[in-house]
C-alpha cells in the first residue's frame, strides 16, 4: 500500500510540486513523470526502457476491441489489458502523449522567468513565464545535439545549453551558438527550441504533447473540460491554497483504479465511514464527453447517532462532487475542502496517486483541517486494499470481462468507451 510522506514544509522549489523529490533530482526541483517512475531495476526487467510505438501500438490496440455504447449490452474491457506490458506502453502514446496532463503548479511559474523543468511520457521539457508574462512550454531538449537547454527550477533571463552554451530567450528563440562560425546554410530561426502546448486552469499548469502537431484533434483544455470549470465553482477552490500533499504506491494498474474511482457501487462495502456521510440512494453519476461528475447530497445528522458525524449540516447545496477527467486525474470537492488526486501509471501492474488537499489558508492551522485529511487517507487505504486485490483477481484464468450495473456503472462505463476510442485513435 505504502503512503509516502507528507511534505507541508519544504524549500520553495519542492512545496509546489506535484510530488516527492526522487533520488537524483536537481535544485530540489521534483517533478512528475509519466514515462518509467519505477527504480531502475524494476524498468529493466520489464524491459520497457525505449519502446517501440510503432510496434507497441499495434500490439497493443489489436484486441481492445469497442465497449458497446448501450451499457445495458456492453461488457466491460477485457482483463489483458490491465496486465500487459504492451499495453502499458502503448497506452503511453495514444493516451497520455494526446490528452492534457497536469505537470505542475501556477506558483512555479508566478512571475517573467520563473521556469521548472519536468517529463511526459519520457519528453524533457521546460515550462517558463517569458518576458512578457506569457506561459510557454518546450522539449528540453538544445537543437544542436540534444543538450539540457535548462535544469532544475527557478528564473532566467535566458537558458544555456550545459552540453555546448547554445543559448535560447523565454520564447524558445536561438540568441546563441557557439563556435558555429562558417557553418553553410545555418540559420538561428530553424533552430528554435520545439513547443508544447501548455494551458493554465485554477492554481494547475497542463501540457498536451498531441496539441502542437499539425492536423491533431486535440481540443483546447478548457473546451474539453466542458461544464466542469461551473460545477467546481461552487466549493470556492480558486480562493483555497495547498495543505497537504501525500504520495501512495499501489500495486494495480492505473485503469484498476480509475475503474474503482467512477462508481459508488462498492461504498457500502468497502467505505462505511463515508457510506455514512452520504446518502447512498440519491448518489448520481453523471458522464460527460471528456468527463464523469458523481455526486451525492450529505447525509447530515440523524436521529439515533450515537457518534458525531463528520458532516453534521445537510441542505440544498451541500454535496459531495467527484470529478475524474479523463484519463488519469481528479476533483475531490467537499463542503470544506478540495483535494487533486492524480494517477501515474508506472508500471503495467503499478501505480502512484497522488493526493494534494487544498483548504482555505484561514483554515489550515484548524484540527478541521488535519480531520479533513485524516479523512480522506482512510478512504484512499480502503480504495488502495481493494485495488490491489482486484488487480492479482485480473490475472486468474477463471477471469476474462464483467458486465456493467445499469444503475450503478454508468462511469466505468464511459470511462471503458473514452478509453477504447483513443486506443483505436478516434
Amino acid at each position: 500500500m505504502g503512503n509516502g510522506p507528507v511534505e507541508r514544509r519544504a524549500s520553495s522549489c519542492a512545496r509546489r510540486t506535484l510530488r516527492s523529490p526522487r533520488a537524483g533530482s536537481r535544485d530540489g526541483c521534483p517533478d512528475i513523470n509519466l514515462n518509467l517512475t519505477a527504480p531502475v531495476s524494476a524498468v529493466e526487467s520489464s524491459g520497457d526502457v525505449s519502446p517501440n510505438y510503432s510496434e507497441s501500438d499495434s500490439m497493443a490496440t489489436k484486441d481492445v476491441g469497442s465497449v458497446d455504447s448501450d451499457i445495458a449490452q456492453a461488457w466491460t474491457l477485457p482483463s489483458h489489458l490491465y496486465t500487459e506490458p504492451a499495453t502499458f506502453a502503448g497506452e503511453k502514446e495514444r493516451i497520455f502523449a494526446r490528452s492534457w496532463q497536469i505537470v505542475g503548479h501556477r506558483d512555479q511559474v508566478a512571475n517573467p522567468g520563473d521556469y521548472f523543468t519536468t517529463e511526459l511520457v519520457g519528453e524533457p521539457l521546460v515550462i517558463v513565464r517569458d518576458g512578457g508574462g506569457k506561459l510557454r512550454g518546450f522539449y528540453n531538449v538544445c537543437r544542436h545535439r540534444a543538450g539540457p537547454p535548462a535544469e532544475g527550477c527557478g528564473s532566467r533571463k535566458l537558458f544555456r545549453c550545459g552540453y555546448h552554451g547554445w543559448t535560447y530567450g523565454l520564447d524558445g528563440s536561438l540568441l546563441g551558438a557557439t563556435e558555429f562560425e562558417g557553418v553553410e546554410g545555418f540559420r538561428p530561426e530553424d533552430f528554435a527550441l520545439v513547443p508544447v502546448q501548455v494551458e493554465e486552469w485554477f492554481s494547475f499548469v497542463f501540457v498536451n504533447l498531441n496539441a502542437a502537431s499539425p492536423g491533431n484533434d486535440s481540443r483546447p483544455l478548457r473546451e474539453s473540460l466542458g461544464e466542469l470549470p461551473g460545477q467546481v465553482e461552487k466549493f470556492h477552490f480558486a480562493g483555497m491554497k495547498l495543505f497537504e500533499r501525500r504520495t501512495y504506491d499501489m500495486k494495480c494498474n492505473w485503469k484498476t483504479y480509475v475503474d474503482n474511482y467512477l462508481e459508488g457501487y462498492h461504498l457500502p462495502s468497502v467505505h462505511p465511514g463515508l457510506n455514512r456521510e452520504l446518502d447512498f440512494n440519491a448518489y448520481v453519476v453523471e458522464p460527460h464527453a471528456e468527463y464523469v461528475r458523481q455526486f451525492s447530497p450529505i447525509r447530515g445528522a440523524q436521529p439515533g447517532d450515537t457518534t458525531p458525524r463528520r458532516y453534521p449540516e445537510t441542505g440544498a447545496d451541500l454535496t459531495t462532487d467527484y470529478f475524474w477527467i479523463f484519463p488519469n486525474w481528479m476533483l475531490n470537492c467537499y463542503p470544506d475542502n478540495v483535494s487533486l488526486n492524480i494517477v501515474l501509471p508506472v508500471e503495467a501492474e503499478r501505480s502512484l496517486a497522488i493526493f494534494e488537499w487544498y483548504l482555505p489558508e484561514k483554515d489550515h492551522s484548524s484540527s478541521a483541517a488535519k480531520a479533513s485529511v485524516e479523512f480522506s487517507d482512510q478512504i484512499q487505504v480502503e480504495d488502495v486494499g481493494i485495488c490491489e486485490r482486484v488487480q492479482k483477481n485480473l490475472r486468474s484464468r477463471s477471469y476474462s470481462s464483467g458486465r456493467f450495473s445499469v444503475k450503478q456503472e454508468k462511469g466505468v462505463h464511459a470511462f471503458h468507451r473514452m478509453y477504447a476510442d483513443a486506443m483505436k485513435g478516434h
